[in-house]
């Protein structure tokens, strides 16, 4: 058994999934997969929002406190959500 059919064999499937021989994924996992996963993508996009918006609201003592200036943090404060 060659080292990729071998790593095929012990990846664990996804949870209520049976691991196929052949390491394939039904359409329903793979949807599955693909909506959690751009599920979490969207949830690292706000988390990186929300933080951004922190900065705006932090007063001069504290931007100072974590070594960033007003300028600095506004400029990180506007950037777009993707970037």
């Amino acid at each position: 058994m060659d080292t990729i059919a071998t790593i095929r064999q012990s990846r664990a499937a996804f949870p209520g999934e049976t691991l196929r021989p052949s390491g394939q994924r039904g359409f329903v996992g793979r949807l599955v997969w693909v909506v959690s996963s751009l599920a979490k993508w969207i949830a690292r996009l706000l988390e990186r929002r929300r933080g951004r918006l922190a900065l705006l609201e932090m007063t001069d003592d504290q931007l100072k406190d974590i070594g960033i200036s007003r300028c600095d943090a506004h400029r990180e404060g506007i950037r777009r959500f993707w970037e």
